[in-house]
């Protein structure tokens, strides 16, 4: 890790009240006012190949019914939401695209990207009726552009369905298993959730823990959807 240098500003919301929340095993983690994302100070996030190290150590596998059942908490609300004939991206994917499979299973046809696994730029490069984050969003160190990229990729009526532990407790942040993953850099709340929604003027739905559900508003009469 580098030096510690204290953020200019929040990563989620580029605001720049933010103030210092907690310093755990010499890790120093900051709080944005505005919308009360938690986040790592970004000089003390991993290399690139440290992180890499990381993400190969996970044993996500597509035969595994333990994890089918952890990715149906976002799938299943999800598919009660959408349209016959819609498809979508699974947005960091990982080596085991399971949940993309769920989807396409379901009728829902499902491509994947990942930068580490499956860096195929031309699909961030079209639109998708629905755009799924599962344990995603945590790991991001530009969260703001991400999400703006991803939100102009959804078609008008479309839905971004994001899966990440909320962070609550103040008091037991420092013990958190969440925030113990090396790979964690960012930490989101209810009320975080709430900003993304007034931000992008999407509707909101909560429909199980750590799951939300943002649906972008529909097309006006006279707009194409692309």
């Amino acid at each position: 890790m580098s030096a510690s240098k204290p953020p200019v500003a929040c990563p989620v919301c580029r605001s720049r009240l933010i103030d210092f929340f907690q310093s755990v095993d010499q890790q120093r983690y900051w709080r944005c006012e505005r919308c009360q994302a938690t986040f790592l100070e970004p000089g003390q996030r991993l290399s690139p190949e440290q992180e890499k190290a990381h993400y190969d150590l996970h044993q996500n596998r597509m035969d595994d019914p333990g994890y089918r059942s952890f990715l149906n908490r976002l799938a299943t609300p999800l598919l009660k939401r959408l349209s016959p004939g819609q498809h979508g991206l699974d947005y960091g994917s990982g080596p085991g695209p399971l949940l993309a499979r769920i989807l396409t299973e379901a009728g829902y046809p499902t491509t994947c990207w990942d930068p580490l696994y499956c860096a195929h730029e031309d699909r961030l490069n079209q639109h998708y009726d629905f755009i799924t984050l599962s344990e995603v969003a945590e790991h991001l160190y530009d969260p703001a552009g991400t999400f703006e990229r991803i939100m102009a990729m959804i078609r008008p009526g479309g839905w971004l369905a994001i899966m990440t532990t909320f962070q609550t407790e103040d008091d037991r942040f420092a013990g958190w298993h969440y925030r113990r993953d090396p790979t964690h850099v960012v930490f989101y709340r209810t009320q975080t959730m709430r900003w993304l929604a007034k931000q992008y003027e999407c509707s909101l739905h909560l429909p199980a823990r750590n799951v939300a559900l943002l649906q972008l508003k529909p097309v006006r009469s006279g707009r194409r959807s692309g």
